[in-house]
């Protein structure tokens, strides 16, 4: 059992590494394995993979029924995309029933959206520095491009 993984328990979390979720194939995985990683969108992990990025895919179907399948059928669509980063179970990350985890990152103080904290589209990232906490919030449009220029401080890098 995850340190937060009672449903009550997500406000008392200090970082994502207290809290755990299925991956796609059903396994329970501790956010703990991440520690000195970060989360961020699937063009980048090919760039930048090796200085420390990590991604973590959260599969949800809150957003107009866009992700309705099985976790075996998500995993076999993405295979088109040459998803390299981890997947996790679809889950719910607004309302009563969000996974904990999303329900910590809303509430953290760069996690809050703009137009309030539920999360309003697929594609909604959150970075994530060494330490576990969030140090931005990107919106489903925002360019993973630009939003890869917030990692270059923190990644090693030995060429600044």
């Amino acid at each position: 059992m995850f340190p937060c993984a009672q449903v009550g328990d997500w406000k008392t979390a200090k970082n994502i590494f207290e809290f755990g979720a299925k991956d796609i194939d059903g396994e329970d995985v501790a956010l703990e394995k991440y520690r000195v990683n970060y989360t961020q969108l699937a063009g980048m992990h090919a760039s930048y993979a090796d200085k420390g990025l990590r991604i973590l895919g959260f599969p949800c179907n809150q957003f107009g029924g866009q992700e309705p399948g099985t976790e075996v059928e998500i995993k076999e669509f993405v295979k088109q995309f040459d998803v390299q980063f981890d997947m996790f179970s679809k889950i719910d990350v607004n309302g009563d029933s969000a996974h904990p985890l999303f329900k910590w990152l809303k509430e953290q103080p760069k996690g809050k959206g703009t137009l309030g904290n539920n999360i309003k589209w697929n594609f909604t990232k959150f970075l994530i520095n060494r330490e576990g906490q969030v140090v931005k919030r990107y919106g489903p449009m925002d360019d993973p491009i630009v939003s890869g220029q917030d990692l270059l401080p923190d990644l090693d890098l030995s060429i600044r």
